[in-house]
């Protein structure tokens, strides 16, 4: 149907995540909802069909790499309406229970559920952050404090949201039930839903008396201390999730994970692939045609190595144990060492004479 770019149609950018996405959908979906004043029902099956490619990662990757060709020309059949196939229940009372979260949530907000009516998280809210290391660190491992701003069981009432000397007592919206039933219009009929009661957010109970410093919500913003130790040999890019370090929605519930990622700052003199750390040395004309021996930088200090007579410039060497340790082994990779020949720009009269000496002896030997 729609020849629209999907991003554009839900107005988010390529890069966008894919909960990112799913907001976008619901804000665009109820803002053009046949149903409401103002809706567009032409609009709204666009919105659908491009969320119906993008939330699945194997269409969107199609869709990113050949456009509306890679998935068909849209999103795989059907009109694009959700509620397609839904038809033929007259003027029946229908239930949907869809649990938390899909598509129970868009129908709260279709139907006037909203964010009163919607079910709550049960979990805290994940968060991530960065972590700067600098290459040694991230070779040998470090421990680290991190500091972030959160949401945080309110210390004043441990949490559940009452006044200290206060307790918690029944719903009276809910009578304890923690959900509420609402019978609203659509274009079924009518529909009975459950939804979470607004008053307590499911809980069944409220305080007698709000807490003073949160309000009542058990939560309060922090700014945390988090001690975290880096394994030795992690690499740029990676992520270190902390189960239940994230944020707190207070009364006891779950809290989110903690996403830390990883960034390793660039060194001086090494680079790294995987477990082998590399590096250049360079060494004279004459060093490298007669052999020597010199002192290579490595990761743990100095390391004398041997240069072999006639070694041409670009030969690699091998320093074994003295890469990268492998995570959660003892197991190390190798350094290899990369030689530079350097040839001499300029030369004094007598080093000239030396050369051209060398030369003709070498013409010498062949004939």
């Amino acid at each position: 149907m729609s020849k629209r770019d999907y991003y554009e149609v839900l107005g988010v950018s390529k890069d966008a995540s894919a909960d990112e996405i799913k907001k976008a959908f619901r804000k665009r979906a109820v803002q053009f909802h046949p149903d409401k004043e103002g809706g567009d029902e032409a609009k709204f099956k666009e919105v659908n069909e491009a969320y119906e490619v993008l939330k699945d990662a194997q269409k969107r990757q199609r869709y990113d790499q050949f456009g509306h060709a890679g998935v068909g020309g849209g999103a795989g059949g059907g009109s694009g309406n959700p509620f397609e196939g839904f038809g033929g229940f007259g003027g029946q009372n229908v239930h949907f229970d869809f649990g938390d979260g899909g598509l129970g949530d868009i129908f709260g907000q279709f139907f006037g559920g909203g964010a009163g009516g919607s079910r709550q998280p049960q979990r805290g809210r994940d968060i991530e952050t960065t972590l700067s290391l600098t290459f040694e660190e991230a070779v040998f491992g470090v421990e680290k404090d991190i500091a972030i701003e959160m949401n945080d069981e309110c210390t004043h009432c441990r949490g559940n949201g009452a006044e200290p000397g206060h307790s918690l007592k029944m719903c009276s919206d809910c009578k304890g039930a923690g959900q509420q039933t609402r019978v609203m219009n659509s274009l079924f009929g009518q529909i009975q839903q459950a939804v979470t009661c607004p008053t307590c957010e499911g809980r069944g109970k409220v305080p007698e008396k709000a807490c003073s410093v949160c309000g009542g919500a058990g939560v309060e913003r922090k700014q945390q201390k988090i001690a975290l130790k880096v394994p030795a040999g992690i690499d740029d890019g990676a992520t270190i999730r902390l189960n239940e370090r994230g944020e707190s929605i207070g009364q006891g519930r779950k809290r989110g994970d903690l996403y830390v990622n990883i960034r390793v700052r660039a060194h001086k003199q090494f680079t790294r692939e995987g477990l082998i750390i590399l590096s250049e040395a360079h060494v004279s004309m004459v060093d490298a045609a007669l052999g020597t021996e010199l002192d290579v930088n490595t990761i743990d200090g100095p390391v004398r190595m041997k240069i072999p007579a006639g070694t041409q410039s670009g030969t690699d060497f091998k320093l074994s144990g003295h890469g990268v340790p492998q995570l959660r082994s003892d197991k190390r990779g190798p350094h290899i060492v990369s030689i530079i020949v350097d040839t001499p720009t300029k030369l004094s009269k007598k080093q000239r004479e030396l050369l051209e000496q060398f030369t003709q002896a070498k013409k010498r030997s062949i004939f």
